[in-house]
């Protein structure tokens, strides 16, 4: 049940780091192991956007594509991930992003358990490594878009 936390700031607005987190399109440009990234679906409603994404994972010969629910709530600042099916037991991930005076404070947070136990063992720490490489990977991101 691997999880990760982390709380960074950064030199950038909340709104450009929510709008830089919830181009998810773009994920496949930048983000570790993110190989693909599919929108099956797309609703908005009350100024929320609800997406349905198959994203498509990899590191050497292993590849799993996994689909989760996506709420992007930019008022709030909240982008919520729950899981709907692939090699996951489970998979909780949240970011919010709060203004600060010199830019924001991006939080970050993901917990996850593979449904099997052989895939855990063969994927798990390097899933551990990119999820914590996740945040570092914005933040590059933001860098480049946000001169």
């Amino acid at each position: 049940m691997p999880q990760f936390e982390t709380h960074r700031p950064v030199p950038h607005s909340a709104d450009q780091m929510f709008d830089l987190v919830a181009d998810v399109e773009r994920y496949p440009e930048f983000l570790p192991l993110c190989e693909a990234l599919a929108i099956r679906s797309r609703k908005e409603r009350d100024g929320k956007v609800l997406l349905v994404a198959d994203m498509t994972v990899g590191y050497k010969a292993i590849r799993e594509t996994f689909t989760t629910q996506v709420l992007l709530n930019k008022a709030e600042r909240l982008i919520e991930v729950k899981y709907i099916d692939g090699p996951f037991k489970y998979l909780d991930n949240r970011w919010r992003f709060e203004e600060t005076a010199t830019g924001s404070n991006v939080h970050f947070f993901i917990d996850y358990e593979f449904k099997s136990r052989i895939l855990g063992a063969l994927m798990g720490s390097m899933f551990d490594r990119a999820f914590r490489m996740f945040t570092d990977a914005f933040e590059t991101r933001a860098a480049k878009i946000y001169v």
